[in-house]
């Protein structure tokens, strides 16, 4: 029997706040992608099966990202690629900033490098993600795991490192019932910068690593300020004010808006994480929506792969 492959894949928060496009974090909730080999004298290519939340929003023909990715993986090998079945299990929500593309692009690819023998690296299929996906702040910490930073060269070379994240803060994502592209998010920011916002932007970067690291609150209430994106973003995001103001008031020590939105992220300490979900939750219906709020905790795993081989 051909061999079949399950891939497990976190979500992402990405920029955190001043760390726009080069930070993310890998967060307990997760896409599972499963690949199973087609007979090669198969009249269809792939055949794809989506279940789980939202399943009926995603295409399932060789539109899907999942099978774009597989493909590009081929074409960088430059081998034909060999038809497959692909079903996938959504539990990241869509068009929400917690990196469900990144999923995919990940999941296509580690799906793919398992059926071809490995033939890459983790390193070589962390390039390939990040220029499918354009930047690195999802695809990295949902490969990886952990909180990463990630930055390129002149000659466009990328470095990543790990940032530590204390055990003592809590991420408490808020999911809003709406959603909100990243096409559209993007729009809104400008295409110039003062000097004086890359200069708070890049000692916000510096506080927001530290703060990260030691768990220390009062510097993460400065740190997760931003004046590149979430200042403009914050606009398109129907009650951000009332539910940030709402989670400071019971001990978070800050909201920012997780990747693109509208998903809303809150750092907690733990003795907070119960006061802040239930203010969140109340803030919103106040605005007249309706929220998923979650505490989860930092994945420090990343994507794994699992190659299932019958005789």
């Amino acid at each position: 029997m051909p061999p079949s492959v399950t891939v497990i894949v976190p979500a992402t928060t990405a920029n955190l706040g001043a760390g726009f496009d080069c930070i993310g974090a890998s967060l307990s909730m997760y896409n599972q992608f499963f690949f199973d080999l087609l007979p090669p004298t198969t009249e269809q290519q792939v055949t794809i099966q989506v279940e789980g939340t939202e399943a009926d929003r995603v295409q399932s023909d060789q539109r899907n990202l999942v099978y774009q990715t597989f493909l590009s993986f081929f074409q960088h090998l430059k081998q034909p690629p060999p038809p497959v079945a692909i079903r996938i299990q959504l539990g990241v929500p869509l068009a929400r900033g917690l990196g469900s593309s990144a999923t995919a692009i990940v999941g296509g690819l580690l799906g793919a490098n398992a059926l071809a023998g490995s033939p890459l690296s983790q390193t070589e299929i962390m390039h390939l993600a990040i220029a499918l996906e354009g930047h690195p702040d999802n695809v990295v910490p949902a490969l990886l795991g952990g909180c990463r930073l990630a930055s390129a060269d002149d000659q466009g070379r990328w470095t990543v490192c790990d940032v530590p994240w204390h055990f003592d803060i809590i991420p408490v994502v808020a999911i809003p019932n709406f959603e909100l592209s990243t096409e559209e998010a993007r729009s809104v920011l400008p295409q110039q910068y003062s000097r004086a916002d890359a200069i708070y932007n890049i000692a916000h970067m510096g506080l927001l690593i530290r703060g990260l690291s030691n768990g220390r609150g009062d510097w993460l209430k400065s740190a997760l300020g931003d004046r590149i994106h979430q200042p403009y973003r914050q606009t398109l995001i129907h009650g951000y004010e009332a539910v940030a103001a709402a989670a400071a008031s019971v001990g978070a020590h800050g909201v920012v808006i997780s990747g693109a939105g509208p998903t809303l992220l809150a750092l907690c300490p733990p003795q907070a994480t119960t006061a802040v979900q239930a203010a969140i939750e109340r803030a919103w219906v106040e605005q007249g929506l309706m929220a998923r709020v979650e505490a989860l905790q930092l994945d420090t795993r990343g994507a794994i792969v699992t190659l299932h081989t019958q005789s």
